[in-house]
């Protein structure tokens, strides 16, 4: 995971600012690529990013479906396909992707990181990343409080546990993200307030940006 927080104040800081959903796959693979682009442009740049919520199913239920039935029933016979492309994908960054388990409402996870991001947008991009492994290759659901709790533990956001336990903590201020609909599909990337990157794109693409002057 790179150090995305502001360490020289001699380099130019780029902001990057992500709109994406904690059950899409290809918001977890952009979020390895931009990593990597991050961790090859550190010498030169400071970063600042901000994660946005996004619901790519907001009445799916809270308390979670079968990840591959729900996925045949919305996309049958080329869920199995989709399934082979995520695993190749996946695998192409080290990862192993895991269909089983539950998927759900992702509304508690983006109050969370809602609640990381007022901690420190370091704490809120590894929580990012934790969501991401343990729901696409450990068969989290997205939903638990138990997971969602484990996530915020182990990149030590301090009362995550009292802030999920009351269900209003965080909701209007991502509602009032999500409502906006300025966004209309994920992920999606603006750097530097200005240069806006839509999809999975590889390193190199995200390099290139960083150098754009907004």
């Amino acid at each position: 995971m790179p150090n995305t927080s502001r360490s020289n104040p001699g380099k130019k800081l780029v902001k990057i600012d992500i709109s994406a959903d904690t059950v899409c796959p290809w918001c977890f693979f952009g979020k390895r690529n931009l990593d990597k682009a991050i961790d090859s442009s550190k010498d030169r740049y400071n970063f600042e990013i901000k994660w946005h919520p996004y619901q790519l199913n907001p009445a799916a239920p809270k308390e979670g479906v079968d990840k591959r039935e729900y996925y045949r029933g919305k996309f049958g016979s080329q869920s199995e396909q989709m399934e082979a492309r995520m695993s190749e994908v996946f695998g192409s960054v080290g990862l192993q992707y895991n269909m089983s388990g539950l998927t759900g409402n992702t509304l508690d996870s983006h109050r969370l990181i809602y609640f990381a991001g007022l901690q420190g947008s370091d704490k809120q991009h590894h929580l990012v990343e934790e969501l991401g492994l343990g729901y696409f290759t450990q068969g989290k659901h997205i939903g638990d409080h138990n997971f969602l709790l484990e996530c915020a533990e182990k990149v030590g956001l301090e009362g995550a546990a009292e802030f999920l336990r009351e269900p209003n903590n965080g909701l209007r201020e991502v509602q009032d993200e999500l409502n906006r609909g300025n966004v209309r599909g994920v992920p999606y990337y603006v750097i530097n307030g200005s240069r806006k990157i839509d999809g999975a794109q590889p390193p190199e693409v995200f390099v290139k940006a960083f150098e754009f002057e907004g």
